[in-house]
């Protein structure tokens, strides 16, 4: 199948009992057994499994080109099911423009797990192979990253990584599967939290793992069912939803993305905007090469370099709504240093460029034209 096709019948099956063509949610906890330890079906209790869940979990396995989906009640809730699998001793590459909530698990709640972070700008290949080391389990890449569209490219690390016995994990909210697909790259683990784009609708906190290798998905099943972060069944129902229009809300999402970039960066008022679609964007090959189109988020600072300048013009937008998160069908407009990566202390932020007048812009799927109007007055 084809990746449109893909998102509305890819590893979905019409319910067996009804026939209804969307899988039902089985709001259960429970399910009845015809003797002890023979269950009726392949279910026993929903923490383990809950048809709903697996109907999403096939569809994420199917659009990532996976074997094994995963799918959790947050996208840090499937960030810290793959950090259980590793211990003392061992050490983790990570990419230094994160989302802030990655940040502060690596930084905060690993802290005194002997688990050891580097943050390393991935853009800079001999630079991260001087990091690694025997004791490297793991390289997190986020690609591209949250807030500053950087690029690292999937293939050349999953080259060192295959090379070294390392696992890779993607981070791929931003791009999604229908712009960029980390497994097909190389990559082992692909991350996502389907609050966004997956979800599409700003109505459902989920997360997502999705892998090739069986085993490595065995594992992680069970490190969800032993730990109990997975996703309900109303929510499962809600993120298989909007993974249905994907293809077109991101299609449309980038449109408008390209649109929106167009009019800032002819702005007298703007310095620099950040867009991978841009050709002065500086991994913007990278981005021809791995990703299908650029996306829809789009960041942004100030030529006076004001923190000022951009609270006056995120507190006077009208269409935009100036609120966390990203990926759903409105424009969403947020101030990263004071909301999305405020956990980031302000010295990290500055080395890797997140400044107090950067604004980050998640381009929804309303007309260009309404976009650009809110744009213009809240920039005067």
């Amino acid at each position: 199948m084809k990746f449109n096709t893909k998102v509305i019948h890819g590893g979905q099956h019409h319910d067996p009992s009804t026939g209804a063509v969307m899988p039902p949610v089985y709001q259960t906890s429970t399910f009845v057994q015809t003797s002890p330890g023979k269950p009726l079906a392949d279910y026993e209790y929903s923490r383990a499994s809950n048809p709903t869940r697996t109907a999403l979990e096939e569809a994420l396995a199917s659009i990532e080109n996976g074997t094994r989906g995963l799918a959790f009640s947050s996208g840090l809730a499937a960030t810290d099911c793959v950090l259980r699998s590793f211990k003392a001793g061992d050490e983790i590459i990570a990419m230094d423009d994160l989302y802030g909530g990655t940040y502060r698990m690596f930084s905060r709640v690993y802290k005194d797990s002997g688990i050891k972070f580097h943050f390393v700008d991935m853009t800079n290949i001999e630079k991260l192979k001087s990091l690694i080391n025997e004791n490297t389990k793991l390289i997190w890449v986020e690609t591209p990253t949250n807030p500053l569209m950087k690029l690292a490219d999937i293939q050349e690390i999953a080259k060192i990584t295959r090379e070294k016995k390392i696992l890779l994990a993607v981070d791929n909210t931003f791009a999604t599967p229908y712009l960029q697909k980390p497994l097909d790259l190389g990559a082992d683990i692909v991350m996502h939290s389907a609050t966004k784009y997956l979800g599409g609708h700003s109505d459902v906190i989920a997360g997502a793992l999705i892998v090739k290798d069986t085993a490595l998905g065995e594992q992680l099943h069970f490190q969800q069912f032993a730990t109990g972060a997975t996703l309900g069944p109303m929510d499962s129902f809600l993120v298989l939803r909007g993974i249905k229009t994907l293809a077109l809300r991101v299609q449309r999402h980038c449109e408008n993305g390209e649109k929106v970039v167009e009019y800032l960066s002819n702005h007298p008022k703007i310095k620099t905007v950040y867009y991978p679609g841009l050709k002065n964007h500086p991994f913007h090959e990278i981005a021809k090469k791995q990703m299908k189109a650029f996306g829809g988020m789009v960041s942004f600072d100030f030529k006076s370099g004001k923190k000022e300048d951009s609270i006056a013009f995120l507190e006077k937008l009208k269409v935009f709504t100036l609120a966390e998160s990203l990926g759903g069908v409105e424009s969403l407009a947020n101030h990263p240093a004071l909301m999305t990566h405020a956990s980031i202390p302000a010295d990290k932020r500055a080395e890797v460029g997140i400044t107090d007048d950067l604004v980050r812009l998640s381009v929804g799927i309303e007309d260009a034209e309404d976009l650009i109007a809110d744009l213009e007055q809240a920039l005067s």
